[in-house]
């Protein structure tokens, strides 16, 4: 359709392929950014993503004509991330990028084509592909270091309601407070520690010999049994024998390369030891913080509730980040299993704070 037969768009298609187009500048400068703190095939795959953004935005480009305007800033949470990408660049920028593509609203909107809406769902997949290697790099890590700080959040914040609960006083809540972080973050690191261990070990016995597969080729019996298979099924005694051979060495390496992927999920003993001990006890500090600056009573215990459930808040969104799941979701969950353990220890102490009185 040429020029003159085009039908003059409306204000409302202007504002929108105007937004489109800047988002479209954004999210390419997002991939470029994270591109330029990568190498390899990383970085060549982030670079071709900004420039099948380009490819969006010449489409735009094409439709708003003189009605182009000067460039717009794109949306906030594209900005954002692109901040995010320029300084980090890590598995939260592409968890964050994956959840961008997924919200693309150009399947529902006449005015992109087909093609520009199955680009986002690709775009989407291949960021979530980067983001899993990432995730499983750090997994290890990850489930020891939000544990541990989850764990030191809820049950120090129960501990110093429990106890102040029973009408003693602040200095002793205070003490409680440290003893059950230093000895919550000890057992936690101790915990992984052996945890992530036996872990290792146990894969470790469980994984096939690296020289098995040089004996595969002279096992006649069960390459002749897994021949048997083939024959039955049509193929000649050579061509069987041959297919049994490497059907068996695939096997071989197939669990070799699981156990190596294993080992990187789960991490070393002493990564997890120490990401579990520091979460754990930089989470128990956050409910003991109010009776270490002078409050007591209900302002302590208030001042205490709201900050753990802040951090509460935030841990359980960073995990639906990192999920790829809704974040208002995970944050929500993760603040009403917490409040609800400390809720019922601190009904513990009532009990117990009225008995003994």
């Amino acid at each position: 359709m040429s020029d003159q037969t085009r039908p003059q768009p409306t204000r409302a298609q202007i504002r929108r392929w105007r937004r489109y187009l800047a988002d479209e500048r954004a999210e390419a400068a997002v991939y470029r950014d994270l591109a330029s703190r990568r190498t390899g095939e990383e970085r060549a795959i982030l670079l071709e993503l900004a420039e099948a953004e380009g490819r969006h935005e010449e489409h735009w480009r094409a439709l708003l004509g003189e009605h182009v305007g000067h460039p717009r800033r794109g949306a906030l949470r594209t900005r954002v991330l692109g901040w995010l990408a320029r300084r980090f660049g890590g598995v939260f920028v592409l968890a964050l990028a994956q959840r961008a593509e997924a919200r693309s609203s150009y399947a529902a909107d006449d005015d992109a084509t087909t093609t520009m809406a199955a680009d986002e769902q690709i775009h989407g997949e291949v960021v979530r592909s980067l983001a899993t290697r990432g995730r499983s790099r750090m997994s290890g890590m990850f489930r020891a270091g939000v544990f541990g700080a989850n764990d030191g959040l809820v049950s120090n914040l129960a501990l110093v309601l429990g106890i102040g609960a029973t009408g003693v006083s602040s200095q002793t809540v205070l003490f409680t407070g440290i003893a059950g972080l230093l000895a919550g973050a000890l057992s936690m690191g101790a915990g992984e520690y052996v945890s992530v261990r036996s872990q290792r070990e146990l894969l470790e016995a469980s994984r096939p010999d690296p020289r098995s597969h040089e004996a595969i080729p002279h096992l006649d019996v069960d390459a002749n049994e897994l021949a048997l298979v083939y024959r039955a099924r049509g193929m000649s005694p050579a061509e069987a024998e041959e297919h049994a051979r490497e059907a068996l060495s695939a096997s071989a390496m197939r669990g070799a390369d699981e156990a190596e992927a294993d080992y990187e999920e789960i991490g070393t003993g002493w990564t997890a030891a120490i990401s579990s001990f520091c979460f754990f006890a930089s989470g128990a500090l956050l409910p003991v913080l109010p009776w270490a600056f002078g409050m007591s009573g209900t302002t302590a215990v208030v001042v205490a509730a709201v900050v753990v459930g802040l951090a509460l808040l935030l841990t359980g969104a960073v995990v639906g980040v990192l999920s790829g799941a809704p974040p208002l979701k995970r944050a929500l969950r993760q603040l009403v299993i917490g409040y609800g353990a400390a809720a019922v220890t601190c009904v513990l102490g009532l009990l117990f704070g009225t008995t003994m009185g």
